[in-house]
């Protein structure tokens, strides 16, 4: 079975799916069966390398409301994380652009670390606090994944596996994504938001059954359900 997931690394519930997923995956018993292919999607491909804003700060600007209403905002999406076991430090996070550390990521999956990869970027923005733009950061973090540091170095100063990353952005237009994380099983059965792990445990066993049944992509996002997920407007909680 294979899971494609369209994701930004500086979107919370990006990384709360992420886990929720990998709960289900873990408890699934045809696990080995079961690959992830993680692909690259900018919630705002306009976004400042340095906004000089904090998070509470930029959510207030993006959103329309006030600092303390963003961190009221952000302190319940810590709580979110902090379930699946996650630390999100929104007070000395850096948001910024992430176009090139898709770049990096999508040169990592050339190699064969996309997974690893992509964790390490989402850890590094909402728990350590790095700018993820930054070329150095982003060659350090590539080194501890074991890439070629220079190698990295080298395709962030020109536009190397630019068209990569356009191409899953494309793609993601065509299949109609509207917010992320959006996850894709077997290029057939699409799920939307960061869903709960017993929600993802579910669509892997009506997959595992039906794949061959099914030639068409379907939502499988319950109708009554939460949909936590993020667009380039912001991050909600849609009551589906």
């Amino acid at each position: 079975m294979k899971i494609e997931v369209w994701s930004d690394f500086v979107c919370p519930f990006c990384y709360i799916g992420k886990r929720r997923l990998e709960k289900a995956i873990e408890d699934f018993p045809q696990k080995d069966d079961v690959t992830i292919e993680y692909k690259s999607y900018e919630l705002d491909p306009n976004a400042e390398v340095n906004p000089g804003l904090n998070m509470h700060e930029y959510l207030a600007t993006k959103k329309g409301m006030s600092v303390e209403q963003a961190k009221n905002m952000n302190e319940s999406l810590g709580e979110q994380a902090a379930e699946v076991g996650l630390t999100y430090n929104f007070d000395t996070m850096q948001h910024t652009n992430t176009f090139d550390a898709h770049r990096v990521a999508q040169y990592a999956t050339g190699q064969g670390k996309g997974k690893e990869m992509t964790e390490r970027l989402l850890h590094a923005y909402f728990t350590e606090s790095k700018l993820i733009s930054d070329h150095e950061t982003l060659t350090a973090l590539a080194e501890e994944v074991g890439l070629n540091g220079d190698e990295v170095t080298a395709l962030l100063e020109v536009n190397n596996y630019a068209n990569h990353v356009r191409g899953d952005e494309e793609q993601a237009r065509e299949i109609g994504v509207q917010g992320v994380p959006f996850f894709v099983f077997n290029e057939k059965y699409a799920v939307s938001g960061a869903q709960p792990a017993e929600v993802f445990t579910e669509v892997l066993e009506q997959v595992w059954e039906e794949e061959r049944e099914k030639p068409v992509l379907q939502s499988l996002t319950p109708k009554k359900s939460k949909t936590m997920y993020c667009t380039d407007e912001g991050c909600e909680i849609k009551e589906n």
